[in-house]
């Protein structure tokens, strides 16, 4: 069995040990990354990165270690990069999910090479995923920490590449699922040409203990989150933790919410206008949760879903023998309620006979059975709904203006989505943890670019909408993944954006060009058979005869490239298809 056999030959985790210096070809990881100057975002695949001056940081390192200190600022730094390194593991691995372990592992220092930390070597490595053993030696030339520092401090007495190890150490201990430690066995801020690092289990290093401290909670962050809790507890109400259903903090949400909480003490009447979509019948509810009558029935009832021959009796309760059908007495929607809350939505769509019942209830407090001419007494709380103009349809005559009177005592308009912008994030966080619930999905939630498309959408369906597409992206995410903007809008296209051609200059990113690349391929006259093997040869050239690498620029798996390239060698070309 070949070296090359044995370094891939197990997918499941046993022994990898990869040669010096061996990184497959990062193509695929270049075509991922996206200048957006239109929407000012630079995007790695579905993550939103920022292009930062290294003296703005520099700035930040002197400014941190001058206000809390070397020890202070080491943990910090050290945290943000092993941050930087869990997330780019998780990114790693939706990549190259057919890659053999070992390949998969090395998208971490082509990234740090790619968002520009040091150029990475490597010099050994022994991984065993299974059992979590791991030893690895990698060499940093040009890195950006250890030139910083000595622009600023002159040479250092010891290693200060912080942040960089903590992103080797956030990398491969989310890879290896146990705290890999990386350590500088020398520094170029110290002196030396380059830096040199080597990563074991915590457990391997003899003064491991000591280090974890860098890798956990600082106090001073400790006494920060102390403080907010606080503060928080102090500005929270209980009504508020009682309506837990409705998240928002926008300031169009915060009026709507302040007059609901207003009315829930009350025992008035409330109509709630809104687009379809907004959230109608949770205002609803939580204004029952709210007030005196929470320990009571909530029953609600879409006026646009009844028949008009069948909403008196659902609503008004019939007799037995009331008309041909009627076999049993049967409450109706107001006795069912009494005591608690009715929510009528859709109320324009109410038909006129039914109006005129609905205000005598309003009015008088009792309600009067189809069949039968005993009123019956009913303490109930009414809400009504609408997304239709009432005032319109008083005007058309399809709806009666004393019961208009009558509902519109106390109106709350909730707002549509994209009236409250700063709620979608919340709202999305929050449906995104019901629906994982729900499906069983452990996610780590949503990319930046998901985000970012969720922001930019107009949201014709309102909340409603929201929730069916967080749905949906829990559903079609990965477990363990995040939701990323196709599986949320599977239509969607990057356009006006940038990319890195192979030499790393920035050129035009393809777009919706394809059409225009197959006209030019057809009018050249090349065969499709032709086309197909100069495809592969020139892949698995670039990818200088890597097969994984080469499969990877064709989107196709590694067998499947094999074959192809099988078929080819063996003489078995597609036969033509047969003229009709």
């Amino acid at each position: 069995m070949s070296r090359k056999s044995r370094d891939l030959r197990d997918r499941d985790g046993d022994n990898v040990a990869a040669p010096k210096n061996r990184l497959p070809t990062d193509d695929d990881l270049r075509r991922l990354l996206r200048f957006s100057p239109e929407s000012g975002a630079i995007w790695l695949g579905e993550h939103r990165m920022v292009l930062m001056d290294t003296q703005a940081l520099s700035a930040l390192r002197r400014d941190l270690l001058g206000s809390v200190g070397p020890e202070h600022t080491r943990r910090l730094l050290t945290r943000m990069g092993y941050a930087c390194g869990l997330r780019d593991a998780e990114f790693a691995r939706r990549r190259r999910p057919d890659m053999a372990p070992e390949e998969v592992f090395q998208v971490g220092p082509q990234l740090h090479m790619l968002e520009g930390a040091a150029r990475v070597s490597q010099q050994s490595l022994e991984m065993n995923m299974r059992t979590g053993q791991y030893h690895g030696r990698y060499r940093w030339d040009d890195s950006w920490e250890a030139h910083a520092h000595r622009q600023l401090f002159g040479p250092a007495d010891e290693p200060v590449c912080w942040t960089l190890l903590g992103y080797a150490s956030g990398y491969t201990s989310a890879f290896m699922g146990r705290l890999i430690l990386f350590k500088e066995v020398q520094c170029a801020a110290c002196g030396a040409d380059h830096c040199l690092i080597e990563g074991r289990p915590i457990e391997d290093w003899p003064d491991g203990e000591q280090h974890r401290t860098y890798f956990e909670d600082d106090s001073l962050l400790d006494k920060i989150e102390a403080l907010s809790r606080q503060v928080e507890a102090l500005t929270t109400t209980e009504p508020d933790a009682q309506a837990g259903m409705l998240v928002g903090n926008s300031p169009a949400f915060q009026r709507a919410h302040d007059l609901l909480r207003r009315a829930a003490a009350t025992q008035v009447s409330v109509l709630l206008t809104g687009e379809t979509g907004v959230g109608k019948e949770r205002f609803a509810r939580a204004l029952h949760t709210l007030s005196d009558r929470a320990g009571g029935p909530f029953v609600a009832v879409n006026c646009a879903a009844l028949p008009a021959e069948l909403i008196e009796a659902e609503l008004f309760c019939v007799e037995k023998g009331a008309y041909t059908g009627a076999h049993a007495t049967r409450a109706g929607r107001f006795e069912r309620a009494d005591g608690g809350t009715l929510f009528l939505d859709e109320v324009g769509d109410m038909p006129l006979p039914a109006q005129a019942k609905l205000l005598r209830v309003l009015q008088e407090g009792e309600v009067e059975r189809l069949g039968s001419e005993q009123p019956r007494k009913v303490n109930v709380r009414l809400v009504a709904a609408t997304n239709v103009d009432l005032e319109a349809a008083v005007a058309a005559g399809r709806f009666r203006r004393d019961l208009l009177y009558r509902l519109n005592v106390y109106p709350i308009a909730i707002p549509a989505l994209r009236e409250r912008t700063a709620d979608i994030a919340p709202l999305a966080q929050h449906l995104l943890e019901r629906y994982a619930a729900q499906h069983h999905k452990r996610l780590l939630g949503f990319s930046d670019r998901a985000m970012a498309a969720l922001l930019a959408h107009d949201w014709p369906g309102n909340v409603r909408e929201l929730e069916n597409l967080v749905e949906r992206g829990v559903i079609l995410a990965l477990p363990g993944g995040s939701i990323d903007v196709e599986h949320l809008f599977p239509n969607f296209r990057d356009t006006g954006s940038a990319a890195l051609d192979p030499q790393g200059r920035l050129a035009a990113a393809p777009s919706d060009s394809e059409r225009a690349l197959c006209a030019r391929i057809l009018d050249s006259g090349l065969a499709l058979d032709t086309l197909e093997e100069q495809l592969l040869n020139l892949a698995v050239e670039r990818a200088q005869g890597n097969l994984s690498g080469a499969a990877r620029l064709l989107q196709l798996t590694r067998p499947q490239l094999a074959y192809r390239l099988k078929r080819r060698q063996s003489g078995e070309a597609p036969a033509p298809a047969e003229e009709s």
